[in-house]
């Protein structure tokens, strides 16, 4: 799983590798197969809309202290 960020913590999570850092837009790539992230994700499970449960990626980039690229920013 990768993500787009403005910021990341000093020290990233084991399953979590600093893949670019280029004009201030930061690619991470998270191990989805790691059991610590599974628990992460089985604690953030909600229920997004009737019958389908997911996890909210904001939920999910703060509890990672990852500050995600906002794509629906006007410039």
């Amino acid at each position: 799983m990768k993500f787009y960020a403005t910021s990341i913590p000093q020290a990233l999570p084991i399953r979590a590798i600093l893949i670019s850092n280029k004009a201030g837009l930061i690619e991470v790539e998270i191990n989805d197969k790691d059991p610590g992230f599974h628990s992460i994700i089985e604690e953030l499970s909600t229920e997004i809309q009737p019958g389908v449960v997911g996890v909210k990626a904001g939920d999910l980039c703060q509890k990672l202290s990852i500050r995600m690229v906002n794509t629906s920013e006007q410039n």
